[in-house]
């Protein structure tokens, strides 16, 4: 008896130009691309950038469409490639990529898979095309096949501010390859770090809100450094805020490392001081390797992966780490000084136990079983 054809899967995402998403993006095309009788699997990058912070496995096909940024190129040459390759199913990544694929398998029927990676309405609060963008989201999110968002705070947002049926979404939380990360984090590290530093992650734009962990150095009295782990347009302004608050000798911006776990898992604690996350990947995998976190209480993410809540102003603590009020810089100042000291120990176990929970086996399982269950229910 001939065995069925494997699902043709085609796989969307801007680029692979470097962060959170992409990684995850990677890490399954690398697990579900070792089933190849199940699923075969083509990626297409909107975007075709010079540089990639990922590679993807050597048997699997790329298209690069070059849409350079462009929301209506990314339409148009996904609907090329949908219209040549016409996938059984597709998941994409991101949000010009969602719209774009949503848009695109409209003309076939095929069932479009959607990755929401952010808290949307955070994401797009402001900026020259937010509204539009917004629009765009509303008008296209509901028609999808199926929505998995990253988090419950992102589902909700889905469903009450951009009409997102309940039953259309799942929470997927993003996979933490611990063995991996851990391994890493035995190599010697790229720069000089100490117990009594303090490591923030990710581009040096408005939303990351650097400055506040600059501001919440300055009232710290361990001696420490912070070590400032990426790129971004905010460089200089934050190198000036520094310099102004007395601690320019104490903020090192090291840019990006090809290894940021051999920084964290000899540094003393992680900050994380975003005002809007979907959910923070940098903060896993630094609670992977066992480093205690501060942060913010933005939407969404780590007030569900430390397990607290915030009941007034005051700081929380939870499963490895605490959670402060965003902006609050005095408060994160005051938990850097709790995560550092005696019971240190205590919420560096915790924060790895708390890791350990979201293996890449089970998000893998559950986002194969999502593109699965799209196709039969448009075969049936």
């Amino acid at each position: 008896m001939r065995s069925p054809s494997p699902l043709r899967a085609l796989f969307v995402i801007n680029s692979l130009a470097g962060g959170g998403a992409e990684r995850v993006f990677t890490t399954l095309v690398e697990q579900l691309s070792r089933r190849p009788d199940e699923i075969a699997i083509t990626v297409a990058l909107l975007d075709n950038e010079a540089e990639e912070a990922y590679r993807l496995p050597a048997g699997v096909q790329v298209e690069r469409l070059n849409a350079r940024g462009s929301l209506l190129r990314s339409i148009r040459e996904t609907r090329r490639l949908v219209r040549r390759l016409r996938p059984d199913v597709t998941l994409s990544f991101l949000s010009r990529a969602n719209v774009a694929t949503i848009v695109a398998m409209r003309r076939t029927g095929g069932p479009a898979v959607i990755s929401e990676r952010v808290n949307t309405t955070a994401h797009l609060r402001t900026g020259r095309l937010a509204f539009l963008s917004r629009l765009l989201i509303r008008n296209t999110y509901p028609t999808a096949r199926h929505v998995i968002a990253v988090s419950e705070g992102v589902a909700r947002t889905l469903e009450s501010d951009f009409a997102v049926e309940p039953a259309r979404i799942s929470v997927i939380y993003n996979p933490v390859d611990t063995a991996r990360i851990r391994a890493l984090a035995e190599q010697e590290p790229a720069i000089p770090v100490t117990p009594a530093d303090f490591v923030t992650m990710g581009r040096l734009v408005d939303n990351k809100n650097t400055a506040m962990a600059i501001r919440a150095l300055a009232q710290t009295q361990n001696g420490g450094n912070l070590i400032v782990l990426g790129e971004g347009p905010l460089r200089d302004d934050l190198a000036a805020l520094a310099a102004s608050l007395g601690v320019a000798d104490r903020v090192r911006f090291a840019g990006f490392l090809a290894n940021p776990h051999a920084v964290l898992v000899r540094a003393g604690c992680y900050l994380l001081t975003s005002h809007a996350e979907g959910f923070p990947n940098a903060m896993m995998e630094a609670m992977a390797v066992g480093l205690p976190v501060v942060a913010t209480d933005c939407p969404s993410g780590p007030a569900e992966i430390l397990e607290v809540h915030l009941d007034g102003g005051e700081p929380a603590y939870g499963h490895g780490g605490a959670l402060v009020a965003m902006d609050d810089h005095a408060a994160m100042a005051r938990c850097m000084a709790e995560l550092t000291g005696p019971r240190r120990a205590d919420f560096s176990e915790a924060a790895a136990r708390r890791a350990a929970a979201f293996s890449v086996e089970s998000a893998v399982e559950r986002f194969r079983g999502a593109l699965m269950d799209a196709a039969r229910e448009v075969a049936s």
